[in-house]
């Protein structure tokens, strides 16, 4: 099983327009919903990979009851015997005789199990506005509900009690008000204690202090490394970083693809060619494809080709967020990896 923690859950809400005019109104001609923040989008996607994931983090007030509704709505089966010893997880390994890094055969999803601590505020809500003319989207993100001081004591027991049986952790996004700002090092700090491998994907301070508390992976874009290290230049920031306390960075550098700083060496991944679309939701897809590639015990290669076949196929998909698993098949072996020299000591 696999665990994510979205601590500031929220509602996805997107609009299609022909066409997005400032001080105009506007008609919609296309509408959804569906639960979000980073976590949950990992989990989805992990769930399409076969993975059993089991998401938990705050939802609260009627936004957040239309989220765990959705929610439900991701897990069309449950596992057959969940208190014995569970069958092979389908999409945990490529089928014999296939080439390494693979992609899985395709299996229906697999359960997301709703692990939520519900919370007096209201989720928040995340408006997206997709100009459908140009392809350009405006994001509006609420800051999310207060968090008391006995709601996180709670989220801590349950996040406790979920690692037990967690093969790996993902810890995403923001913090909602009333979070205090170490949370994540709080969480890496616990993942760790359990000896459950942990990757923290967030920004700012809260991943400067994440980052101090050793996770086994940080996951920054190239904006969240440079605010973090100072430095622009993707391998200077990426090694700067790793030195700041995670084991392993893996850099998102958007089109060009992800550059590992790993214990076991340094790798960089590219996509075969730059791809027109949607970026949202890229990098989840990308977390997932790490997680995965880690509890399936594929060599770093393999698991950033996966990353990034699943990232360029996101943003190839016609639903944000989603990937299209026709575009992920087909690029997954076209992903160039290039191997670099450790830095001399």
């Amino acid at each position: 099983m696999i665990l994510t923690v979205t601590l500031n859950t929220a509602l996805d809400l997107t609009y299609g327009v022909p066409e997005l005019v400032p001080h105009a109104s506007h008609r919609v001609s296309e509408m959804s919903e569906r639960p979000g923040g980073k976590g949950l989008n990992v989990a989805r996607v992990l769930s399409a990979l076969g993975h059993r994931t089991v998401v938990t983090g705050f939802a609260g007030g009627a936004t957040g009851a239309v989220l765990r509704e959705l929610l439900a709505g991701l897990s069309p089966r449950e596992p057959a015997d969940p208190g014995g010893t569970d069958a092979p997880e389908p999409g945990t390994a490529p089928e014999a005789g296939a080439a390494p890094g693979a992609a899985p055969a395709a299996t229906a999803p697999a359960p997301v199990t709703d692990a939520l601590v519900t919370v007096a505020g209201n989720t928040r809500r995340t408006i997206a506005v997709v100009d459908r003319a140009t392809g350009d989207t405006t994001q509006l993100n609420e800051p999310g509900p207060l968090v008391t001081a006995d709601e996180w004591t709670a989220l801590l027991a349950r996040y406790e009690e979920l690692l037990a049986g967690a093969d790996a952790v993902a810890l995403c996004g923001s913090l909602p008000p009333g979070i205090h700002v170490g949370a994540y090092a709080e969480l890496v700090r616990a993942a760790r204690t359990a000896g459950v491998p942990v990757l923290l994907d967030t920004s700012g301070e809260p991943l400067r202090r994440g980052i101090a508390a050793r996770p086994d992976l940080i996951k920054p874009n190239a904006d969240e490394l440079a605010q973090l290290t100072g430095s622009r230049e993707p391998m200077r920031a990426t090694r700067d970083a790793r030195r700041r306390g995670a084991h392993g960075v893996i850099a998102s550098l958007g089109p060009d693809g992800m550059l590992a700083v790993t214990p076991d060496g340094i790798w960089q991944a590219a996509p075969p060619a730059r791809v027109p679309g949607n970026p949202t939701g890229a990098g989840d897809s990308a977390v997932a494809g790490l997680l995965s590639g880690l509890v399936e015990g594929l060599s770093w290669p393999d698991r950033l080709r996966r990353a990034v076949a699943l990232s360029t196929a996101t943003v190839l998909s016609p639903t944000a967020g989603d990937f299209d698993r026709a575009a992920y098949e087909e690029l997954l072996p076209r992903v160039g990896i290039e191997e670099h020299a450790p830095a001399a000591r």
